[in-house]
């Protein structure tokens, strides 16, 4: 069954400062990705933590008219985990940090990730998921790797299977191909395109690359200043005039023949 988040009015700050302005999105719908873009220190991850309950934010998010998150002014919040089981949780929510260097393998990563320990015996159904989401994530053949030998791509390759592992209805993926090269950017977005069909989930994802995040995404947000500038499906969004005002470059965006977007920044201005 399909799940509807709802973010609305969302208002955030550090300090007295304020970072994130009445923020509401467009709803974002099970087997959908939506991306949130904008230039560096707009507010992305600080949006994707607070959506997730992690920040004291004023406003609303929730899953199917429930309240996930219910902020009240004075930075009081109240976070409720919607469903939750062993191993299952609604609204999942992965950093930007990929599983630091260790001795444990591939396996036991996404085992610990599932149940929270890696002593006792998992039940068959549990191994049966993780070979699934290994599978799924081209991950099988590394499965007895210990994490430290693996590349970057393939350790947010795990960071990924850690997530889908715990079957989260709404998933917070933070910046998933930073420091990544092209062709593991594009795997990467490849499977969480697939994940958001198959799982299925609702998931929104930080990113830089405007042609990536028009390839990929169902609907794109365009943050600026803290606020949302503007949102709808890429060829709505990504625009010259947006490139100008949010991005401040002369660009220009060109339909291409398999309906992505070809975007060129000719100058800054």
């Amino acid at each position: 069954m399909g799940v509807e988040l709802a973010v609305e009015g969302l208002t955030f700050g550090y300090n007295g400062t304020p970072v994130l302005r009445e923020i509401t999105l467009p709803a974002v719908r099970s087997g959908t990705v939506t991306a949130l873009v904008g230039p560096n220190a707009t507010g992305k991850s600080t949006l994707l933590r607070c959506i997730a309950g992690l920040h004291r934010a004023s406003g609303s998010v929730r899953i199917d008219g429930e309240g996930a998150l219910d902020a009240r002014p004075g930075g009081r919040a109240i976070r409720r985990w919607l469903g939750r089981g062993a191993g299952h949780d609604r609204i999942l929510y992965t950093p930007q940090e990929t599983p630091p260097a260790s001795s444990i393998t591939v396996f036991e990563a996404v085992l610990l990730a599932r149940q929270g320990q890696l002593r006792g015996r998992a039940d068959a159904a549990v191994l049966d998921r993780i070979g699934q989401v290994l599978t799924q994530l081209n991950l099988d053949e590394l499965s007895t790797r210990p994490i430290s030998d693996l590349s970057g791509g393939q350790r947010q390759l795990v960071s990924l299977a850690q997530a889908v592992v715990r079957e989260p209805t709404v998933l917070l993926l933070d910046e998933p191909t930073s420091n990544l090269d092209l062709r593991n950017q594009l795997q990467i977005l490849t499977l969480i395109r697939e994940l958001a069909r198959s799982q299925p989930a609702a998931i929104v994802i930080t990113v830089h690359d405007l042609a990536l995040a028009a390839r990929f995404a169902d609907q794109i947000v365009v943050l600026h200043g803290g606020a949302v500038h503007s949102a709808g499906s890429p060829e709505e969004t990504i625009t010259e005039a947006m490139l100008r005002d949010v991005y401040q470059v002369d660009a220009t965006v060109h339909a291409m023949p398999d309906g992505t977007l070809n975007v060129a920044a000719k100058r800054s201005i």
